[in-house]
């Protein structure tokens, strides 16, 4: 019975879904202290490749890859972030935007470590590593009724749930943290944010570090969910992609990007006969945002909105209940 329910194409989808959500969720960072970066990409690229090469040319376990990929990239970032802090706006833009075409053009003719335009095949797979190790324990998929496929894309898919939960929890709750206001203050004044006695050479290195890290991290984890990766899977279109996650669903709140993430992910897939047209969707819909809504689709007043729709749910509920007990 389970397996009728499980398709292993739609549970690949809701998986990619997750993974840009946490790219989403990285591009927000960024733009908490007001740093418009389109460098996400090559972010993403440090940390699929340093991940790939470790597992398997170096037989490091996939878990301790991915992780080693995440903190190289969030390092990277550091370096990075320190001459960009002299740049703002459209500049900062361009000089990361030209950041990542560095990074894959390396790629592209560092030929002995990157296979260059070939890419690197056979990359350890998350799901199939997971199989095996429920297999050296001894449980077996079809003691749940699934074939090997289905257990395998629905172990990717959960495994990426709980991360994508794991994640936007954290960053809500720095959000309400001294360093979520810190960011908040600096996107909205730097000056007056100085005059107050934060340290805006701190949060925005921070701010900048911890995008790329989990720009690396999403690109470590796409990695292993595709088993293959080449330098023309973080091109400029890439990084224009993920922009848009946030450009789109609105990024001064974290459900912007991610709302961005889930609604752009999914129309390719809605509109498949037009899917080869996605960048000229992206486009149409990038100039109608800048022309109606600037914001994006959700930010405060949104949120402040469904805030007080379901305050008066839950009053009219109370209400209710009361009116029957008298």
């Amino acid at each position: 019975m389970l397996s009728e329910l499980i398709n292993p194409y739609y549970l690949q989808i809701a998986s990619f879904i997750l993974l840009n959500i946490i790219l989403g969720v990285s591009i927000y960072i960024t733009l908490a202290t007001g740093q418009l970066s389109l460098g996400h990409a090559g972010f993403m690229s440090i940390g699929a490749y340093t991940s790939a090469i470790l597992t398997l040319n170096h037989n490091v376990p996939l878990v301790l890859g991915i992780v080693i990929a995440a903190v190289f990239t969030g390092l990277v970032g550091v370096i990075i972030g320190f001459p960009a802090l002299r740049l703002h706006g459209v500049y900062l833009a361009i000089a990361t935007l030209g950041f990542g075409e560095v990074i894959r053009v390396l790629f592209v003719n560092w030929e002995n470590l990157t296979n260059g335009a070939i890419g690197i095949a056979n990359i350890p797979h998350l799901g199939r590593e997971i199989l095996t190790l429920s297999k050296d324990i001894g449980f077996e998929p079809a003691a749940l009724g699934l074939r090997n496929n289905q257990f395998i894309s629905l172990a990717v898919f959960l495994l990426l749930l709980i991360i994508t939960i794991a994640v936007i929890w954290f960053f809500i709750r720095q959000n309400n943290s001294r360093i979520g206001r810190a960011y908040a203050s600096i996107k909205m004044d730097e000056q007056a944010s100085e005059a107050m006695g934060i340290n805006i050479t701190y949060y925005k290195i921070l701010a900048f570090g911890q995008g790329a890290l989990l720009a690396g991290f999403a690109g470590a984890l796409y990695a292993h969910m595709t088993a293959y990766i080449s330098p023309s899977d973080f091109d400029y279109h890439r990084a224009v992609e993920i922009l848009i996650f946030a450009i789109f669903g609105g990024s001064e709140v974290i459900w912007g990007p991610i709302f961005g993430a889930i609604f752009l992910s999914s129309l390719p897939e809605v509109l498949r006969s037009v899917s080869e047209y996605r960048f000229m969707i992206y486009g149409a819909l990038i100039v109608f945002m800048m022309a109606f809504r600037p914001q994006g689709l959700i930010d405060m007043n949104v949120m402040n909105w469904l805030k007080r729709s379901k305050s008066k749910k839950k009053e009219g509920k109370h209400g209710t209940g009361s009116k029957e007990n008298q």
